[in-house]
This record gives structure tokens, C-alpha cells and sequence, in this order.
């Protein structure tokens, strides 16, 4: 299995440690898939509003057939997140 470092949310300072933040108040934790971001917080902020804008801007689809898309994605690709 690949390593990649990563920032904990304890040794998060400034943009980093906000966006952590944000992460635990919308998730209740921190994904490993935000996680392996850490070592660029500019891409992690980027990253996080490409999935706001895809699965809460608006659309025909639902933000339940989003999801439901999303995870059939996960599932044929084989990731458990």
C-alpha cells in the first residue's frame, strides 16, 4: 500500500487547521480522502468547493441521486470511503 504524509488535526495551523475544522462540522470527522490533502491546503480548498459545487450547486439531480451516483462511482472503483 502507498504512503502518503499527511498533517494531523492536532499540528494543523492557519488554513489548514480551518479547513479541518470545517471538515469535522460537516462530517464529524476528518476522511482520510481530505486528509491526504494536507500537505496543500490551497488544493484541499479547491478540491472541497468542486464537491460543493457538484453535489449541493444546482442541478436536474437531487442531491439524494448525487449521493446515490456517488456511491455507485466508489463501488465500482473499489474505494471504501
Amino acid at each position: 500500500m502507498a504512503w502518503i504524509d499527511t498533517i494531523s488535526a492536532g499540528a494543523a495551523t492557519g488554513s489548514l487547521k480551518r479547513q479541518y475544522e470545517a471538515a469535522i462540522k460537516r462530517a464529524g470527522k476528518i476522511f482520510g480522502i481530505v486528509k491526504i490533502m494536507s500537505l496543500s491546503p490551497e488544493t484541499m480548498r479547491t478540491s472541497m468547493g468542486l464537491y460543493r459545487a457538484s453535489m449541493m450547486g444546482e442541478s436536474p439531480l437531487s442531491r439524494a441521486h448525487r449521493e446515490m451516483l456517488a456511491t455507485v462511482v466508489s463501488r465500482a472503483n473499489d474505494c471504501h470511503y
